[in-house]
């Protein structure tokens, strides 16, 4: 990321922000239009989706768009053995801002619909059940994203990892969160998102616990990758690119050589 670090930590804050706010203003709007639980679970998981699609894709391209403590540090475990990856330093500073901004996020929503700025959550959410959710659907998110990335179709980030989020919502019992910093920020509005602050501590246990086992699954699937495979995947690619270029000359140099010369109007619209 070529981005200066005090852009790529806004974006960071303010990406993680809107999201908090995405997840609970829209759960607040699908309780004021509907008494039935499950359209109200729709309502708040689609809003989610396509918010979550659209900061990937404008905050991606500075900060990479973590949005989150467990990808970020999931993000530097993996690129200490290939030289890739945040370091400690930006590790340290985009913590603090994801939290950050997913508290703001959730006074933001708060505000916008006339709830209390800030009201702890009442809804408990400790049940062990509910943590193996958490766990399941953390671990597959970073399976999720780091094989995006071994098979080279990060590019496609935007609408595959708002599309497990989005059916995360459903198939697990605790509805995704696999964020530690939205947890918190959900902590601090006692509406529809909510979570009670005695149940975070054990979210985020069973989130961190889903990251490592999320980071043993990219490990299994695709194997250990260190600084030699990578640069043997980069000189790969560049010898791939290489001869791609040295093909499209030559073709283009043929066809200049068996192009008619007498007939030159030929060649313009």
């Amino acid at each position: 990321m070529t981005a200066p670090l005090g852009r790529r930590v806004a974006a960071e804050a303010i990406g993680t922000g809107l999201l908090v706010t995405v997840v609970v203003g829209s759960g607040i709007q699908a309780t004021e239009l509907s008494h039935d639980v499950g359209v109200q679970l729709l309502a708040n998981s689609l809003a989610t989706v396509f918010g979550l699609g659209v900061l990937i894709t404008l905050l991606g391209p500075v900060s990479g768009a973590h949005f989150n403590p467990g990808v970020t540090l999931a993000a530097w475990a993996t690129g200490r053995r290939t030289g890739e990856g945040p370091g400690l330093r930006e590790v340290a500073a985009y913590v603090p801002a994801q939290v950050a901004g997913a508290i703001a996020g959730a006074v933001l929503a708060d505000a916008m619909f006339g709830e209390p700025l800030v009201r702890f959550s009442t809804q408990h959410r400790s049940a062990e059940h509910l943590l193996l959710g958490e766990v399941v659907a953390t671990g597959g998110l970073v399976l999720l994203l780091l094989g995006l990335e071994r098979v080279s179709r990060a590019a496609l980030a935007p609408a595959v990892v708002a599309s497990y989020i989005g059916a995360a919502y459903w198939f697990t019992s605790s509805t995704s969160f696999a964020n530690p910093a939205v947890t918190i920020g959900r902590a601090f509005t006692d509406t529809f998102a909510g979570i009670a602050p005695g149940s975070v501590a054990p979210f985020i246990g069973a989130q961190l616990l889903g990251f490592v086992v999320g980071l043993t699954a990219v490990t299994v699937v695709y194997g250990r990758r260190d600084r030699a495979a990578t640069a043997t995947t980069a000189a790969t690619a560049t010898t791939a690119a290489a001869a791609t270029a040295t093909a499209t000359a030559a073709a283009t140099a043929a066809t200049v050589v068996v192009a008619p010369h007498d007939e030159p109007e030929l060649a313009s619209p």
